[in-house]
């Protein structure tokens, strides 16, 4: 009897290269008037490789603050290298000015501040390449969706993590 051909045991891919993402949001929201919006954003994005044999390049990293699928701020991060079984934390700071807001974003981003809690989307897009001992694959573009749930009186929470589609 023929057994079948041993499954590969790589990692899925989101847990590859990044199997837990946590941001830590300080935003101050001020709409200069109704159409428009000043927002600083700063993150600190926690990188984490669980892999043993596996060590990644991030050639370019994009982060974008949206909301109610309207960008408000993007911002590219310094370029890094990931070493295998490695905790990386990445500071990324987004500032939206005199950002034009559309349609009825003005009126819930203000209803969403007074009430004291407000969703944000946040996409983080990176230009990535494997790197397993001296072999280095092409690039790859990773994509990584969360949306952030970001109370006035109280700190963030992740509301949903995965990788973006």
């Amino acid at each position: 009897m023929a057994h079948p051909p041993p499954q590969s045991q790589a990692p899925k891919r989101s847990n590859l290269f990044l199997r837990y993402i946590a941001m830590i949001i300080l935003a101050l929201i001020i709409l200069v008037d109704a159409n428009h919006l000043y927002a600083n954003f700063d993150f600190t994005i926690r990188a984490y490789n669980p892999n043993s044999k596996v060590s990644l390049y991030y050639d370019h990293v994009e982060v974008s603050v949206r909301y109610e699928d309207q960008t408000l701020a993007t911002n590219a991060v310094q370029p890094f290298f990931q070493s295998h079984k490695n905790v990386t934390r990445l500071h990324a700071r987004l500032t939206a000015q005199t950002v034009a807001l559309y349609d009825s974003v003005p009126k819930d981003l203000k209803l969403e501040k007074s009430s004291g809690d407000i969703g944000l989307d946040v996409l983080i897009r990176a230009k990535i390449r494997f790197k397993v001992g001296v072999w280095k694959s092409k690039h790859r573009i990773m994509r990584f969706f969360v949306l952030l749930c970001w109370s006035i009186s109280l700190k963030p929470r992740i509301l949903k993590g995965s990788p973006a589609k």
